[in-house]
């Protein structure tokens, strides 16, 4: 709770944390229309495939021509993570082989990373954090996105001697939204594709929102990161408000819908006839805690925890996330505490590719949010083969797959494929 004053320290020694950020999209942008504000961080560098949006972005989200002109702008993410100006490297592109690439480069030239790119954290998460860690700097999730938040309640749980019996998020969901593409995406945002358009909105990015896909990508890395489990079947989704998260995600044996204490999951905004769950946790995060004691048990009832009906699992919810108005925190933490705000420790899941439509042989796949494949959360110990989301793009598919099917590595054949091959020594490893 120091990281403003660090940061103060920092400005009057004359020695400001300076960050370059790789990705100048939404929320790069919100990153950045924090930095006038907060003394002692300073963005020294920004690269973009569009040098020129990135200037655009700057200019939009209130700098002045001068701090523009002070700043260098770029086209490549691995030449900013060798500038002798830049200490901590922000990868924000949500490219999953780009964002691997420029992690390693930065932890080659002993910079700190902070990853706001889920898609590559949860395809070689484990091995950047080993490979930063032998270097000497941090590895950090991206405080603000909602993974590093639960994260943050997660070891304020364990922290305070609690169990975790479930950790997520909230997100708008129905079943029906899984083969949902970018062409129709906007009519379940209340939208008109012109309205999108004219916002800079991605339709494939907010198609992976609706899809389930980003949600299996944040739940995987925060299973990744805290040592809990991923549903054997995936993410269920589970209609629930604030008021009834202690009931809802505890132990079926309790009345739950939990089929084991310490599990990821995502609870719906939505009633599965559509109708809004009421007091709803769309925007946040949560995590349910189990009592350790009688004693503490009672603690919760009269300092006014609310409970469920057993006064053993309590709630604890932020009905908010910020983006990257938050990202400052792990940047500064990076810096000037060499502490991650999350971090992945080891391959506990795996989002694995399933067809939306039937698919046939020869067609090229889209990736996430797309129009051929959304992903789904699976433990990685039991899907080893499953050909991860991350890779499901710019490949053919070898033979036809059904609606419904879990794409294999069978069905497609990748080559050479560096990235690929990290990923299953990974995921091999949790499987051993």
């Amino acid at each position: 709770m120091n990281l403003a004053r660090l940061a103060a320290e920092a400005n009057e020694r004359g020695q400001p944390v300076r960050a370059g950020l790789i990705g100048a999209g939404k929320f790069g942008s919100m990153f950045l229309s924090q930095i006038p504000t907060i003394p002692g961080l300073d963005v020294s560098a920004i690269a973009d495939l569009d040098p020129d949006r990135a200037r655009t972005a700057c200019a939009a989200v209130g700098w002045s021509d001068e701090h523009i002109g002070t700043t260098a702008f770029l086209e490549s993410g691995t030449d900013l993570a060798w500038r002798d100006d830049v200490d901590v490297v922000i990868e924000a592109t949500g490219n999953p082989r780009a964002g691997i690439a420029h992690a390693r480069a930065a932890i080659a030239a002993g910079k700190h990373i902070v990853m706001v790119n889920v898609e590559a954290d949860v395809l070689a998460g484990a091995a950047l954090a080993r490979e930063a860690e032998a270097a000497g700097v941090v590895c950090s999730m991206a405080y603000g996105d909602q993974p590093a938040l639960i994260a943050e309640m997660v070891d304020w749980a364990r922290a305070t001697g609690f169990s975790v019996a479930a950790a997520g998020k909230g997100t708008r969901y129905l079943p029906a939204y899984h083969t949902v593409t970018p062409d129709d995406v906007w009519t379940h945002y209340g939208l008109t594709a012109d309205e999108a358009a004219r916002a800079g909105m991605n339709p494939q990015m907010f198609n992976s929102f609706l899809d389930g896909t980003k949600s299996a990508i944040e739940m995987v890395a925060v299973a990744n990161a805290c040592g809990l489990e991923v549903p054997q079947n995936g993410l269920s989704f589970p209609p629930c408000g604030v008021d009834d998260l202690a009931h809802v995600m505890r132990p079926r044996e309790l009345g739950g819908q939990l089929s084991r204490r310490g599990l990821v999951e995502t609870v719906s905004s939505l009633e599965r006839d559509g109708r809004p769950v009421f007091r709803d946790l769309r925007w946040g995060v949560y995590v349910v805690l189990e009592a350790p004691n009688d004693y503490a048990a009672a603690c919760f009832r009269q300092y006014g925890l609310p409970t469920d009906d057993t006064g053993r699992f309590a709630a604890m919810y932020k009905p908010f996330h910020l983006i990257g108005l938050e990202l400052s925190v792990s940047v500064l933490s990076a810096a000037l505490r060499r502490e991650a705000t999350g971090s992945t420790r080891e391959m506990r899941g795996t989002v694995a590719s399933v067809a939306k439509r039937d698919l046939k042989a020869g067609e090229v796949l889209d990736g996430e949010g797309g129009y051929m494949v959304w992903g789904r959360a699976l433990p990685a110990n039991c899907a080893r083969n499953a050909l991860p989301v991350g890779l499901a793009h710019g490949i053919a598919l070898d033979r036809d797959v059904s609606e419904g099917t879990v794409l294999t590595f069978d069905d497609v054949t990748l080559g050479h494929d560096p990235v690929a091959d990290l990923y299953l020594s990974l995921v091999g490893a949790a499987s051993g």
